[in-house]
């Protein structure tokens, strides 16, 4: 009898974003990443995916978890790297999976250079403006597109 193997997501968290509860909570709120990542393993766990969640200040850092991390989806908000970084966007062009890009404040609403993504335009989709609840709704997305 054989097992179905569970689908796994890789959840990214770009730079300054380890400083989330205590930068800037008129724009990102006060909830800690950690109680970030706590809300995104319980609801992958509900829709029986694997999670994994990295967070790095470092541009480098980030393109080697997008190549060679094992996961199914990429979730991933890339920060400030989002307006900034052609290697992150390519890396995630060239593993060829699927990827979420999530947003805590509405980036189009913001001051004209965070605006700009480098990023979308190799992603699946994009959630932005919706707070932490973007990071939730952008699981159960990637459940939808990984039963597909």
């Amino acid at each position: 009898m054989g097992h179905k193997k569970m689908k796994k997501i890789l959840v990214i968290h770009g730079p300054n974003l380890n400083m989330l509860g205590r930068r800037e909570p008129g724009i990102y709120g006060s909830v800690s990443l950690d109680d970030i990542n706590k809300k995104i393993v319980a609801v992958a766990s509900e829709l029986g995916l694997g999670a994994d969640i990295f967070q790095s200040n470092s541009e480098g850092a980030i393109v080697d978890a997008i190549q060679g991390k094992a996961y199914d989806l990429l979730i991933i908000n890339p920060a400030a790297y989002t307006h900034t970084s052609i290697a992150i966007r390519d890396a995630i062009a060239a593993v060829g999976k699927p990827a979420i890009e999530v947003h805590i404040s509405n980036i189009h609403a913001r001051e004209e250079f965070r605006q700009r993504s480098f990023i979308s335009g190799v992603a699946t989709g994009q959630i932005a403006g919706l707070g932490i609840e973007g990071y939730l709704l952008a699981v159960r997305a990637a459940q939808k597109i990984l039963s597909k």
